[in-house]
């Protein structure tokens, strides 16, 4: 059996129209269509974010959040291509994703085959003027100049790009499916890893794509939006542009991933294939008043993540789950499904399998999710999300089935259920290990043109 992820950055449960989110502002019929032949999973969290290390968990099947921050893969680390290359399969790692690519990040350990696809972001491909595009269209007057830098940065590696093709996602896309008809060839069972950056921001779709704005919209076209608080540098129909950019990027990636789809059809992959597609998280659009991740924004629009297995031959196809999962149970899962699941008797997470297959219940009654070096912690069961604050800031409890965009604070009505998903997890998970503010954007420009 071949196994196959696809990694969708940044990509919001609710922007995936087979969730069946009230005021989902697309339709993603690719994705739906695999979707159908796939079991869906509502529940199945971030444990330590954000970008990097999400993808530790998911390629060690062990946990960050209580030990380590954004930082490489450690030489005594066992990733998911070293695991299933010693089961003999085929290991292929296929991403735009430039973040696994950093000097002695090390994500592409032990995989046979490697693809970088370059140009996402910060990822500076290009030098020199802007020759189509105009920092002055991308930015308004109150952006400061620092954050100027950065969109400049951006947009040197957006300049020129302008259909479908020219961008990364695409690129990606194809050069998986290179791979993948190469691998016919190889008589092994292959295990693929197709990570695209896209939906990250800045957000910038193809033209073709870019159809969900007002259009009499006449002000800037922000890409890339600062952080913090949204009031302080734009306004509500800057804010809603901006919305209706990344619904554009939905849109183009479930294209995308529909081209990348349809040749594993063609190629028969769909018939001997387990196949997951995820996202490692989602990302804040002014549903809380700001912006971009961060570890004060424990809710649905960062935590809520699409997570879809297709079995081979699209057995169980329909099923939709709700029982909890975390991101340390994703390689256990795949072994397991490999049948080489003694492998992961060492690892923090646990198979998903019975739950995927509906033959056993979830092994846990609550997950946690939370940045290393910030303060902040959400914990969650089916039903409720308890948000734990820094001290001298009130903790936020919701109600996720009556009230899932989270805007009716229960703490000071219910607090026995805080306490109670509170004693769900250990006192490891809650520790403070700095200031929780300002982490995010240390992390994520290291090592690029920006930092």
């Amino acid at each position: 059996m071949n196994v196959i992820v696809l990694m969708l950055d940044s990509m919001r449960q609710d922007h995936l129209s087979c969730y069946g989110w009230d005021g989902c502002p697309l339709k993603t019929p690719h994705l739906d269509a695999f979707a159908a032949e796939g079991v869906l999973l509502d529940n199945v969290y971030p444990e330590g974010l954000p970008t990097i290390p999400v993808r530790t968990d998911l390629f060690t099947g062990q946990s960050s959040l209580t030990n380590r921050t954004w930082q490489p893969l450690a030489p005594t680390d066992v990733p998911a291509a070293r695991i299933f290359r010693r089961e003999k399969y085929l290991t292929a790692l296929v991403a735009d994703t430039y973040h696994l690519f950093k000097p002695n990040m090390n994500f592409h350990d032990s995989f046979e085959v490697v693809h970088s696809i370059r140009g996402a972001e910060y990822d500076s491909v290009s030098a020199g003027p802007l020759k189509h595009l105009r920092l002055e269209d991308h930015v308004n007057a109150r952006i400061s100049k620092e954050w100027r830098h950065n969109v400049l940065a951006a947009l040197r590696n957006l300049d020129g790009r302008v259909e479908p093709q020219d961008f990364p996602c695409w690129k990606t896309m194809e050069t998986a499916l290179s791979v993948l008809d190469d691998a016919r060839a190889a008589k092994r069972p292959l295990f693929l890893w197709i990570d695209t950056f896209q939906n990250h921001e800045p957000w910038c779709p193809p033209a073709k794509f870019d159809t969900f704005g007002d259009p009499s919209y006449s002000g800037a076209k922000i890409v890339l939006p600062p952080g913090g608080p949204a009031e302080a540098w734009g306004s509500e129909p800057e804010f809603r542009r901006i919305r209706s950019l990344y619904a554009g990027e939905a849109a183009y990636v479930d294209y995308c991933a529909g081209h990348l789809l349809e040749g594993l059809r063609q190629m028969g992959y769909l018939e001997d294939s387990l196949i997951l597609v995820l996202a490692d998280h989602g990302h804040p659009l002014w549903d809380h008043g700001k912006f971009l991740k961060g570890p004060d924004r424990m809710y649905s629009e960062l935590l809520k993540v699409p997570f879809i297995v297709r079995l081979p031959g699209g057995a169980q196809g329909g099923r939709r789950v709700s029982g909890l999962g975390r991101f340390p149970d994703l390689l256990p899962t795949l072994l397991d499904f490999a049948g080489a699941a003694g492998n992961s008797r060492c690892m923090s997470g646990r198979s998903l399998r019975p739950v995927i297959e509906g033959t056993g219940p979830s092994p846990y009654t609550a997950t946690v999710s939370g940045y290393f070096d910030g303060v902040d912690r959400a914990i969650r069961d089916e039903r409720y999300s308890y948000v734990m604050r820094p001290p001298g800031q009130p903790d936020e409890l919701y109600d996720l089935k009556t009230d899932p965009r989270e805007r009716v604070n229960l703490i000071g009505q219910a607090p026995e259920i805080a306490r109670r998903l509170q004693s769900q997890v250990g006192t490891l998970y809650l520790s403070a290990r700095s200031k929780p503010r300002g982490v995010q954007g240390g992390m994520e420009v290291a090592h690029t043109a920006v930092g």
